[in-house]
């Protein structure tokens, strides 16, 4: 998949403690300057010393659907389960061809990587198959890309409140209500997205 996966061992098992936020969610503070991360909630599957990866939780690709991928895959279209189909979401803007599963552990294949006890994420053809028919995790969320950091790049960017990181839950994760995601996610802060000023942490 790609070679920040093959560190989630005990790095990601520390989390926050080791001050790694490997299964946090990420915030983007309105002072965020590039607009492919404005207003983003962002699932970090590694953070560890070697850099970090994660996955954008709320935008939406418009340009493809899953019936396409499922097309391009040779699905057969009779076994397609398609009142349960995914959208597929902006991960990142690295390697946008590349698709990546966020999901529950309840479906773990054998390349899937275990991000902590409820998430795993797996990057391979078979899981696609196994959503179409119905047959996958109960919850996922199909991306497109990635969003990735060299070492100590996130922590710089964490530095200079571009970011805030907050526990993960089900609900921020997977739902599919993606208008105020970002806006959920600083609540279970106590910030009210609304008092925020583009100038915070720059005063």
């Amino acid at each position: 998949m790609m070679t920040a996966n093959n560190h989630t061992g005990d790095d990601t098992e520390g989390g926050v403690d080791d001050g790694y936020l490997s299964g946090q969610l990420l915030i983007a503070m309105p002072s965020m300057r590039d607009p492919r991360f404005a207003r983003t909630v962002i699932y970090l599957c590694v953070h560890n010393a070697d850099g970090a990866m994660g996955l954008v939780l709320n935008r939406l690709i418009g340009a493809i659907s899953f019936n396409d991928l499922l097309e391009e895959l040779d699905v057969d279209p009779a076994t397609i389960d398609r009142d349960h189909l995914p959208s597929i979401h902006f991960g990142g803007p690295v390697e946008t061809g590349r698709g990546f599963v966020l999901h529950s552990t309840d479906y773990l294949g054998t390349d899937s990587v275990q991000v902590n006890e409820g998430v795993a994420l797996t990057a391979t053809i078979e899981i696609l198959k196994d959503i179409a028919i119905g047959s996958g995790p109960a919850n996922r969320l199909l991306a497109l890309g990635y969003a990735g950091w060299g070492a100590g790049q996130l922590d710089g960017e964490i530095q200079e409140n571009a970011w805030l990181s907050v526990a993960a839950d089900d609900a921020l994760v997977f739902d599919t209500t993606l208008d105020d995601k970002w806006d959920r996610a600083l609540a279970k802060l106590g910030i009210d997205a609304a008092l925020l000023s583009t100038d915070a942490g720059h005063a």
